[in-house]
């Protein structure tokens, strides 16, 4: 009997713990998503065409060099070239890096913008894997391409620095198409601040279903995919409430890889992107944030929602499944490889704040839900006195996993608009309640793997399915 009491007390006891913990994330979430909201109405009274005609005034002393990596990218590379040819930028340099790959992506790339060797010299910055040749674009002299035996995409980018000659960077993924005033205004803050900002992010969409023409988005329209269409929820509320709050105080831990601009002299002092880590450019931003507080500097990481970069999703479950398990344990990695930092005022909001609520929420957050979901079961199977408890959880979970996602697409049809037809943005919004009883569950499982193959140290990266623009 009393075993049984001690038991069902303990049963209890868990079931606060998750009680407390979801009101926890919904008041963060709420929180980041009020200073979202604010951030975005303040933008939207900006006139974006007189921004980039002021800017344009500026950028001649902010050249950047743009390096792609690119690995079996043959179905989607020349579409990412020609959309970088097109860019509202003055000075800058296309550097690919063809990182060993074993189909036809180089061959395109060399008859696509007629290549020819070229002898170049190359600072030994940062150590990669060996260079096997360099070629310059005769009918465009500022595309040059890279090829080097194959290293992993950090070590492709980490080569792409030696090889740029100007001091700001911009990574692109090989699969990835920008607007032609997406660099510019990325580079805003860094032409703007006086060197204070040494790195920016901007945001992320998804183009399966897009009409893209020689680089260019011609049209939107809504994928028939719905695992594509729950993707483009999630950035959504990814990019348009975590990243936009979480830049307001400079707490920004993770800018998208597929679409960074950095300092080069400060990437080389943080010893460049690192080949250990499966989540290079998480790991890039934590390492600069960290220099910063142990140099007692004053340098911001930021992002820019307004700056866009298309990009493909996965449209298959085993993709999804490789791509998340990656994200995750990369995710793992990093935290793990700073985990000095946690709480830690010598690194200031950064170890106090951000590094808590990427251990707690972001990294922990998939393994209490799982637990959580088994919980809810378990109260439903045991009867009429768990009932009330059960509901309110399950309510939570709902309000979590539905609600805010729900909000997001309403904040980026109100700010941005990139679906116009109300049967898309109706499409989006209905699935968007579903997301909690499929496609969360799903991602959970994932990213539990994640930090599975964390502990184990695993490294298999995974090849994802192109089917190209």
């Amino acid at each position: 009997m009393i075993l049984s009491s001690i038991t069902s007390a303990a049963f209890m006891f868990f079931g606060y713990l998750i009680l407390f913990y979801m009101f926890l994330v919904i008041g963060v979430y709420t929180s980041m998503l009020i200073v979202a909201l604010f951030q975005l109405k303040k933008e939207l009274k900006l006139d974006r065409y007189i921004i980039d005609s002021e800017s344009l005034e500026f950028v001649y002393s902010k050249p950047v060099s743009i390096i792609v990596s690119a690995f079996n990218e043959e179905v989607g590379i020349l579409d990412t070239i020609q959309s970088l040819l097109t860019l509202n930028y003055p000075q800058v340099e296309i550097i690919i890096v063809n990182d060993g790959s074993t189909d036809s992506t180089e061959e395109q790339i060399i008859k696509g913008f007629q290549m020819y060797e070229v002898e170049k010299v190359v600072q030994e910055h940062l150590p990669t894997m060996t260079i096997q040749s360099i070629y310059q674009s005769t009918s465009q002299p500022n595309l040059i391409l890279v090829t080097k035996d194959n290293g992993g995409k950090a070590d492709a980018l980490n080569a792409g620095i030696n090889i740029s000659k100007y001091p700001y960077f911009c990574s692109i993924d090989g699969d990835s198409i920008l607007d032609s005033t997406s660099l510019l205004r990325i580079m805003k803050p860094m032409i703007s601040s006086d060197d204070e900002v040494i790195a920016a992010g901007g945001t992320v969409r998804i183009a399966n279903g897009f009409d893209i023409q020689l680089g260019t988005v011609m049209s939107s329209s809504l994928s028939s995919n719905k695992l594509v269409i729950m993707q483009v929820i999630e950035y959504m509320r990814a990019f348009l409430m975590g990243r936009i709050a979480l830049s307001k105080f400079n707490l920004v831990l993770i800018i998208s890889g597929a679409f960074s601009v950095f300092s080069k002299k400060w990437v080389i002092d943080a010893g460049g992107y690192s080949t250990k880590t499966i989540g290079e450019d998480m790991e890039l931003v934590v390492k600069l944030h960290r220099l910063n507080r142990e140099r007692k500097s004053n340098k911001k990481i930021v992002f820019i929602p307004d700056p866009v970069c298309w990009t493909e999703a996965p449209e298959t479950l085993s993709d999804l499944r490789k791509q998340r398990r990656r994200w995750h344990q990369g995710l793992a990695e990093s935290l793990w490889k700073h985990k000095k930092m946690i709480f830690n005022p010598k690194y200031g909001p950064v170890g106090l704040v951000s590094i808590p609520y990427f251990w707690f929420i972001e990294l922990l957050g998939p393994v209490i839900e799982l637990l959580g979901y088994a919980y809810i079961v378990l109260l439903f199977l045991m009867g009429e006195v768990y009932y009330e408890f059960a509901i309110l959880l399950s309510l939570l979970f709902i309000l979590y996993g539905s609600l805010f996602s729900m909000v997001s697409v309403l904040l980026e049809t109100w700010s941005r608009n990139t679906y116009t037809k109300p049967a898309d943005i109706l499409k989006i919004l209905l699935l968007s309640v579903t997301e909690v009883f499929w496609y969360r569950p799903l991602t959970i499982i994932w990213r539990c793997e994640g930090i599975v193959a964390a502990i184990f140290r695993r490294k298999a990266w995974g090849t994802l399915t192109r089917k190209g623009f």
